[in-house]
């Protein structure tokens, strides 16, 4: 038994072993069978031709006949590899012809033959050996690279994976740039018969005349994927986000905040894409990542009164629908911000972590002078998305979020700005300098670099090809992502009316697991804004559901929904008694009966409460027209009880000319 098992693995190892050789052996034989094979047809012509005339004539003729085909086919591969053939050629037909005509024995016949032979065969198979070392010096496709106009380019070392080419390219020292590669770019894709954004550039940071061209040949993007649910429910903001795939099949991911130990900044981004280019669909992909995770609150602003994301409206921390409200969450932002950095430094951190959303029991991360642990509230992540921005920039100013995306990073806050163009003379330059991340959607053609950086368009990424022909396809640019990735086509995921109760469940989640805001940043909003901040914790839910309300206490049975003219109305009381002027026409004569100053004041002061009532906690004169007419003052009148109010420590101006703060009544001025 254990002879026969022996016997069985030795020959099965020397099988192996021949095996192994002879594959390795193969790519190298033909240089050697072409030389046994010409001795054979020497001999054979030998004896054929031995004493022919004409034969010696004809073979010398054909051997200069075949010398010449063979350089003038080899006019399109390299210089070096023409030459080599056509020596080759004329070697043998000059051994062949002297074999034919004095025997294949005869004088220096056979020690050419056998010297000869084994030179030129190993001469082949010493450049067969180089052809696949780590770096050839020839063109893997000369006449590819001529039809572009980059002849004397030289094509490297070429990785291979599944649906995607790297090759190394290196061009004419003191002739050719990498931007000649970026400008060929489209007729490399032409001459492959493929897509303009299935060809891109990755040009080397070490030199100007090397970089990588990278191929998708198949657009694995054609078909839309649909949402079926967030890709981490219950995980941490500081996990990549997944909002769709690359056209090569790989997750499209980001990330917001920073970690120092990857070397990745915090993010702010800016999502761009002309009508009917996925815009909703890549906000929904990004925000039900972000509400599925446990550490995270998020505050939205909606001009189109949550048209997209109403089934996620529970989940927000605060929600408006632009105007007044959206004036008020944007000096809400300005004041949260330094209050959130102000508690991080306290805490000793450079920037939000995963630790400060969790109850600061680590001495290392405590307020007190002692170092003993504190014991205060955790705080969460915060992200404050600003939808249909451009809306919002022409009501507050084109630098409304300059400050704001400036200093948000080292609070741990987030901004997203969506809009539909961000050119300049809708956003400042410093605003989008601060929004460096970026998704980039179809668009027109003259908006790309609005979108995009150049460097990026210049390797190949160009969303006006797709315009709103291909929903969804987009470039994404942010900390975290590899630069090589910038110009590489991803599509986010599709929102169907199925999505529609899965969003409603994750909002659900959202209520009753995620985060709901700290203790400095609700306190820093309800300085400012006062009532207007609704915020959500998840007490007041769970007791609102079971009146069938969401987020709003029921409080009819109170009488605290009455207008605020009335809520202070005493039912059991006799009406005042009519004073002269009451009767008084409100047309066609003279005004009826003015208040004293007294009165005026104590009535605009009874205006401001009512704003404040309803959250409209940013005013001017143009809020108080109604006001006016209905009391009879002039605006010049309202300018100036505005000013003083802001005396009196009851309004506070705000970035916009002509617009004021209110300054909530239980907040000390």
């Amino acid at each position: 038994m254990t002879r026969d098992r022996t016997t069985t693995t030795t020959t099965s190892t020397g099988g192996s072993i021949g095996a192994y050789l002879l594959h390795r052996a193969k790519p190298h034989l033909p240089p050697w069978l072409g030389v046994a094979g010409l001795g054979i047809a020497g001999s054979g012509a030998h004896l054929l031709w031995a004493d022919s005339v004409g034969a010696g004539v004809g073979l010398t003729l054909s051997a200069v006949a075949l010398t010449g085909a063979t350089w003038w086919a080899g006019r399109e591969t390299s210089a070096q590899r023409r030459l080599h053939s056509a020596i080759t050629v004329a070697a043998g037909s000059a051994w062949m012809t002297g074999a034919a005509l004095a025997g294949p024995l005869s004088g220096i016949l056979p020690d050419t033959y056998l010297m000869g032979g084994a030179v030129l065969a190993l001469s082949w198979n010493v450049r067969m050996a180089l052809r696949t070392a780590d770096a050839p010096t020839g063109s893997a496709d000369k006449g590819l690279l001529a039809k572009v106009g980059l002849a004397k380019a030289m094509i490297g070392r070429t990785q291979v994976e599944p649906n995607r080419v790297t090759a190394s390219v290196a061009l004419e020292g003191g002739e050719q740039t990498n931007d000649d590669v970026a400008r060929a770019l489209v007729r490399i894709a032409s001459a492959l018969d493929l897509p303009q954004s299935a060809v891109r550039y990755q040009p080397s940071a070490d030199s100007a005349r090397r970089g990588e061209l990278v191929i998708v040949p198949r657009d694995m993007l054609g078909e839309a994927q649909e949402w079926e649910g967030p890709s981490l429910p219950g995980g941490s903001i500081a996990d990549p986000l997944v909002i769709g795939q690359y056209d090569d099949g790989s997750p499209l991911m980001v990330w917001l905040p920073g970690d120092p130990d990857a070397g990745r900044n915090a993010s702010h981004f800016l999502i761009a894409g002309g009508t009917g280019s996925g815009k909703g669909d890549a906000a929904l992909n990004l925000q039900t990542e972000i509400l599925s995770r446990r550490d995270v609150v998020m505050w939205l602003s909606d001009p189109k009164a949550f048209q997209d994301f109403r089934p996620l409206l529970p989940a927000y921390d605060w929600a408006v629908e632009g105007g007044a409200g959206t004036e008020a969450m944007v000096e809400a932002l300005q004041h949260v911000i330094p209050a959130r950095t102000g508690w991080l430094g306290k805490h000793s951190y450079r920037q939000w972590t995963t630790q400060a959303t969790e109850t600061q029991t680590d001495p290392a991360h405590s307020c007190r002078p002692d170092r003993t642990p504190c014991g205060c509230p955790g705080m969460p992540y915060m992200v404050a998305w600003m939808e249909e921005a451009a809306n919002t920039l022409r009501a507050l100013g084109d630098d409304a979020f300059t400050g704001i995306a400036q200093e948000a990073r080292s609070a741990g806050v987030s901004l997203i700005v969506s809009l539909q163009r961000p050119s300049y003379d809708q956003m400042s330059t410093s605003t989008r300098a601060s929004l460096p991340s970026v998704i980039a959607l179809g668009c027109d053609p003259r908006d790309e670099g609005f979108s995009l950086p150049e460097s990026v368009i210049d390797q190949g990424a160009h969303p006006g090809a797709w315009g709103n022909r291909k929903p969804g396809y987009c470039y994404v640019v942010s900390s975290g992502i590899d630069p090589e990735r910038y110009a590489a086509p991803g599509r986010t995921q599709q929102f169907t009316t199925r999505a529609v109760s899965l969003m409603e469940t994750l909002a659900q989640w959202t209520v009753r697991n995620g985060a709901v805001a700290d203790p400095i940043t609700a306190g820093a909003a309800r300085a400012v804004v006062g009532r207007a901040y609704t915020g959500r914790s998840r007490t007041d839910t769970d007791e609102t559901e079971q009146n069938g309300v969401q987020g709003h206490n029921d409080d009819t049975a109170t009488g605290s929904q009455l207008d605020p003219e009335d809520a202070a109305m005493d039912p059991e009381q006799d009406l005042p008694a009519a004073v002269q002027g009451d009767d008084t026409p409100l047309f066609g004569q003279d005004a009826g009966r003015k208040p004293s100053p007294e009165e005026a004041r104590a009535l605009f002061a009874r205006a401001l409460d009512e704003f404040e009532g309803q959250g409209r906690m940013v005013v001017g004169p143009k809020d108080f027209m109604d006001w006016c007419d209905a009391n009879g003052y002039s605006r010049p009148w309202v300018s100036a009880r505005l000013r003083d109010a802001a005396a009196d420590g009851r309004l506070q101006p705000t970035n916009q000319t002509g617009r004021w703060r209110i300054v909530p009544a239980l907040t000390p001025a």
